[in-house]
C-alpha cells in the first residue's frame, strides 16, 4: 500500500490513554454503541468536532420501523429489497426488519419523543414505502430528537467519557488486529494515542466528497480512508446516493427536504408548473430517490435549466407548517414561504450505499475493529437505500456490535494494551503554502463532474486522471485536521470512481449513460476493495 500512515508515532514515547472501548464518531450510531458498550466497560467516545455535528443532526423525514397493525416486518422487507436494487443481503435486512421496531421501543425508553396524533405514534409514508411505517419527531427535526435524547443520556453516564474536537489520523494495527487509533486535537493539534480492547468506527458518511451536498462539512469520509488504509475491505463504493429535493437558492446550503415532504402529497413541477414524475414512475413522487433523482436531471436537461419545483401550496397549510417547521423556517428565510410559493429544489449527494465490509455483527476482516451506522457496509441498503432505514439501521446494527463483543473472551486485556510497543518513523515532507480548501473545492468539483448522478466511461476516466493528478499531496505531512480531510477525501475519490468505471451497468444509486440496463447475468456482485486490489463478490 502506497501509504498507510499519515503521521508518525511511538507507543513509548507519544501520550497514551488506555479504555476497553473506543467509539469513533458522534452521530446516532455512535452515540447508541457507546450507551450499550457502556453496560461492558469503559468507554472513550470521540467527536471530530463538537458533539452535535453530525449527519444524525440532518435527518428529517424520520426512522422506519413496522409498527403499525396494518404494517409487518415482512413488508418493510419487501419495500428495502425492492428499493436496493437486487443487492441487499437477504440475512441483514431481515435482520433489520425483525429487530428494528425493538431497538425504535429503547430509543423511547431512552428519552426519546416522537410525534403523536391522540394516543398513537404518528406515522408517516415515504418514497418506495408500500405502508405509513416512518416515526418523525418535532415534526422535521427526527434526527436532532434523537441525537438530543441520547447525548443526554450520555452525559449522565460514568463509564462513558467524551472527547471533542479529537480528530482520528489513523487506526492502530499489527498482524492484523486493531489496538486503537492515533488521533490530534482538532483546536490544539496535541497528538494523543487511544489503545482499546475493541475499536468501534462510527463516522458516518463522505457527502462532501460532493460539491452538492446535503451533509453537513465534517462528513469528509475519514472513517472509510483510515480504514482503508489499515487494509480493511470496501464494499460497493460506486453506490452513492443522490437526494432528488435539496433546496436550490443563490447563498443558501444545500439544505435538505425530506422525502415525508412528497409523502405528505407534494408534487414536483417543472419550469412550467407542470408535474412530471407521472411521466417516469407510476409511483410518480413516491418512487424510489435514484429514480426521482434521474428524472429530475432529465427535466433539467430538457429544459436547460438548473431547478425544478416542490410545490406544497395544494396542501393544508396549518397542517404542513406544523409538519415541517424547520423546512418551512428554513425557506422563509430564503424568500421562500411554501404556503404560497413553489420551492426551487436539484439534487444533491446525500447517502453513501458502501462502506467497510461487515458481517451481520458489524465486525471486519482486522481483529477487534467493528463498523456501524453510514460509514459501514451491512448490506441492507444494496444499490439504493429506501428512506429513513438509515436511522433503523445505525440502532440495529450498533446494539448488534456490542451484542458480539459480550460474547467475545479473547479481546486483548488492559494490561497487554499498557505494554504493547509500536512505532512509526516514516517523516513526510512538510505541506508548505498548500491551499488546503482550493484544494477540497477541487476534488468536490471533479466529484460532482465526473462521478455524479449521471456516468459514463470517458468521464470517469477523465476523473480518475484529475483525481490522480492530487495523489501526491498524499505523501505530504499536514499537521492539523484540514490537511488530512484532503488527504482522505483523494484518496476516497479515487476509490468511488475506479468502482463507477469497473460497473458496466445501472443500478440503484449507480447510473451510467453508456450502459443503462441494470445486467443480472454479469453485475448481480459487489465490488470489493482492498489493499490497492479489487475483487468481486457474490
Amino acid at each position: 500500500m502506497s501509504v498507510r500512515y499519515l503521521m508518525p508515532f511511538d507507543t513509548d514515547q507519544t501520550e497514551k490513554v488506555v479504555t476497553d472501548f473506543l467509539v469513533v464518531g458522534s452521530g446516532i450510531a455512535g452515540l447508541f454503541a457507546a450507551l450499550e458498550a457502556s453496560k461492558l466497560g469503559q468507554v472513550i467516545l470521540l467527536a471530530k468536532r463538537e458533539l452535535y455535528q453530525c449527519n444524525t443532526e440532518y435527518a428529517q423525514g424520520g426512522i422506519a420501523a413496522a409498527i403499525a397493525k396494518e404494517d409487518s416486518p415482512r413488508l418493510h422487507m419487501e419495500d428495502t429489497l425492492k428499493a436496493g436494487d437486487g443487492l441487499c443481503d437477504h440475512e441483514t435486512t431481515n435482520i433489520l426488519v425483525e429487530e428494528g421496531p425493538n431497538r425504535v421501543k429503547e430509543l423511547i425508553l431512552l428519552g426519546t419523543h416522537f410525534d403523536h396524533q391522540g394516543e398513537e405514534i404518528s406515522l408517516t409514508r415515504e418514497g418506495a414505502h408500500s405502508k405509513r411505517r416512518i416515526l418523525h419527531a418535532k415534526g422535521d427535526a427526527t434526527g436532532e430528537e434523537i441525537r438530543e435524547s441520547l447525548v443526554r443520556q450520555i452525559i449522565i453516564n460514568e463509564n462513558i467519557t467524551v472527547l471533542e474536537n479529537t480528530f482520528v489520523v489513523d487506526l492502530l494495527t499489527d498482524n492484523g488486529c486493531c489496538y486503537g487509533a492515533n488521533t490530534i486535537h482538532g483546536i490544539t493539534g496535541k497528538q494523543t494515542l487511544f489503545m482499546a480492547r475493541a475499536t468501534i468506527l462510527a463516522t458516518g458518511g463522505a457527502g462532501h466528497l460532493f460539491l452538492h451536498t446535503t451533509n453537513p462539512e465534517v462528513a469528509t469520509g475519514d472513517g472509510l480512508a483510515i480504514a482503508y488504509r489499515a487494509g480493511v475491505a470496501l464494499k460497493d463504493m460506486e453506490f452513492i446516493q443522490f437526494h432528488p429535493t435539496a433546496l436550490d437558492i443563490p447563498g443558501a446550503p444545500r439544505f435538505l427536504i425530506s422525502e415525508a415532504v412528497r409523502g405528505e402529497g407534494a408534487y414536483l413541477r417543472n419550469s412550467k408548473g407542470n408535474r412530471f414524475m407521472p411521466e417516469y414512475h407510476e409511483q410518480a413522487e413516491l418512487a424510489p430517490r435514484d429514480i426521482v433523482a434521474r428524472a429530475i436531471v432529465a427535466e433539467l436537461h430538457k429544459e436547460d435549466i438548473e431547478q425544478v419545483y416542490l410545490d406544497l401550496t395544494h396542501l393544508d397549510v396549518m397542517k404542513m407548517r406544523k409538519r415541517f417547521p424547520n423546512i418551512y423556517q428554513t425557506c422563509l428565510k430564503y424568500g421562500v414561504d411554501f404556503t404560497k410559493d413553489y420551492i426551487p429544489i436539484s439534487p444533491a449527494a446525500h447517502y453513501m450505499m458502501g462502506g467497510i465490509r461487515t458481517d451481520h455483527s458489524g465486525g471486519t476482516n482486522i481483529q477487534h475493529l467493528y463498523a456501524c451506522g453510514e460509514v459501514a457496509c451491512t448490506g441492507v441498503h444494496g444499490a439504493n437505500r429506501l428512506a429513513s432505514n438509515s436511522l433503523l439501521e445505525a440502532v440495529v446494527f450498533a446494539g448488534r456490535v456490542i451484542m458480539a463483543l459480550s460474547d467475545i473472551p479473547h479481546l486483548p486485556s488492559l494490561e497487554y494494551l499498557k505494554k504493547i510497543h509500536m512505532k512509526h518513523e516514516e517523516n513526510h515532507p512538510p505541506a508548505i503554502d498548500v491551499f488546503i480548501s482550493q484544494l477540497k473545492t477541487q476534488v468536490r468539483m471533479r466529484m460532482w463532474e465526473h462521478g455524479g448522478i449521471s456516468r459514463e466511461k470517458e468521464d470517469l476516466e477523465r476523473g480518475i486522471i484529475a483525481i490522480k493528478s492530487l495523489k501526491p499531496y498524499l505523501y505530504l505531512y499536514f499537521s492539523e485536521m484540514a490537511g488530512i480531510e484532503l488527504q482522505n477525501m483523494i484518496m476516497l475519490a479515487e476509490l468511488v470512481l475506479k468502482s463507477a468505471l469497473v460497473r458496466d451497468e445501472s443500478r440503484g444509486g449507480h447510473y451510467r449513460v453508456d450502459f443503462t440496463m441494470r445486467d443480472d447475468k454479469n453485475w448481480k456482485k459487489h465490488i470489493v476493495l482492498k489493499d490497492e486490489e479489487l475483487h468481486f463478490e457474490s
